[in-house]
């Protein structure tokens, strides 16, 4: 039980640099920078956790040990795996956002696939409790309505009930050197919004599971059984972009780092590009674009997209409006959000489509009724700022990483 509770390991970093300290030094222009280290890499720290239990795995296509699947990995390893659980999109990836994720069998491996997305949300009391314990191997983007923390939320809330160890292998946010959006009011709370943390909240799943443990964000969280298997060599303001699509509609780093921005829009009746190319990358409307010379305009036709939008927003009609393939992006860009919206007052019609999903995303009904007032950038931002300081003192305590 040595290795339990990782998160007691703040105090390695000290010990490694108390140790480099008595080692030669290299002089910098020969020095090298040490490779980054997934929680799944370091399988010398797991393995021995494993030996002699039944095991459940939260995992999907990003469950990566090089060029290896954790499950095949841990198969070759002799360790008894019991069960596989899906998140949205499935335990292959190849679902559509939203699509119903059934109960199955992985053909490859023959092992059982218990859904936890669309009715099954939680995974079953009589299936955690034949689980000794459970692994969440998932590459998460950093982004409060990405559905995967959820996912771990919930995995974490069973296990706790049910007495079942849970083992998080750590992966980088690529997001991570943002902490920014409106703090997520608990009156909001729903499957695309669980916590009371920011839009972007600069948090490895790790750290934000030792978090949700901390806090007590989950019934029975003392006796969660909660091992963290940290990164090495990670800092959260590094690139890092990612080796496998994390879903199927954030093919790249350029979707990744606008997702936070765009995915407002999904309350919307626009298109952010789902059943194209380039999902996450363009934002339009059929009726009408940014200027009224549609002509000059940039456009782009969703279509029917099997395993990534079956029935994508505006199918088969010409979109009008913005082509950010190759813009600046990072962070939480309100310029989209004002900028539409100044829009749609101009026509006499509501950008929000769909008011209460749009207060879930955001988790507050506040931003919306903020655009709709029509106050400015700097207006909105100011009004986050109590709640961002105060997260940010909050987190401190569970951060892993520089």
């Amino acid at each position: 039980m040595l290795l339990r509770r990782l998160r007691q390991c703040l105090l390695l970093p000290c010990l490694l640099w108390v140790l480099s300290a008595c080692q030669p030094t290299t002089p910098p222009a020969q020095a090298e920078a040490a490779p980054l280290q997934l929680g799944a890499e370091q399988s010398g720290l797991y393995l021995p956790l494993l030996q002699g239990k039944k095991v459940g795995l939260l995992v999907n296509q990003t469950s990566l040990v090089g060029e290896q699947h954790l499950v095949d990995a841990l198969l070759a390893e002799g360790v008894n795996i019991v069960t596989i659980f899906a998140p949205e999109h499935g335990f292959r990836g190849d679902h559509d956002a939203g699509a119903k994720v059934d109960h199955s069998v992985d053909e490859r491996t023959g092992l059982p696939i218990a859904s936890m997305y669309g009715s099954n949300r939680k995974p079953s009391a009589e299936l955690m409790r034949a689980l000794d314990l459970v692994i969440f191997d998932i590459q998460d983007v950093g982004v409060r309505y990405y559905t995967y923390i959820s996912s771990m939320h919930y995995l974490m809330e069973v296990a706790a009930a049910e007495g079942t160890e849970v083992l998080i292998l750590d992966r980088p946010n690529p997001n991570g050197r943002y902490v920014d959006g409106p703090v997520l009011e608990l009156a909001f709370q729903s499957f695309v919004g669980m916590h009371p943390i920011p839009l972007l909240h600069g948090m490895t799943v790790g750290e934000l599971a030792l978090m949700i443990q901390g806090e007590g964000w989950i019934p029975n969280a003392e006796a969660l059984q909660l091992t963290v298997i940290p990164m090495q060599q990670y800092q959260r303001d590094q690139h890092y972009s990612l080796p496998v699509r994390p879903s199927p509609n954030l093919p790249n780093d350029q979707s990744i780092a606008l997702y936070a921005s765009l995915g407002f829009f999904e309350a919307t009746p626009m298109s952010v590009g789902r059943g194209t190319p380039f999902p996450f990358q363009v934002l339009g409307f059929d009726k009408f674009g940014l200027s009224d010379d549609l002509n000059a305009a940039f456009s782009f036709t969703p279509v029917s997209t099997p395993g990534a939008a079956l029935t994508p927003p505006l199918q088969d009609k010409t979109v009008f409006g913005q082509d950010l393939r190759q813009v600046p992006a990072g962070g939480l860009d309100l310029g989209y959000l004002l900028t539409w919206q100044q829009r749609y007052a101009e026509q006499g019609l509501p950008l929000f489509n769909s008011a209460g999903f749009m207060d879930r995303l955001a988790g507050t009904d506040q931003l919306r009724l903020q655009l709709q007032a029509g106050a400015s950038e700097a207006e909105i931002r100011a009004s986050w700022q109590p709640g961002l300081e105060a997260f940010m003192q909050q987190r401190q305590q569970y951060l892993l990483y520089p």
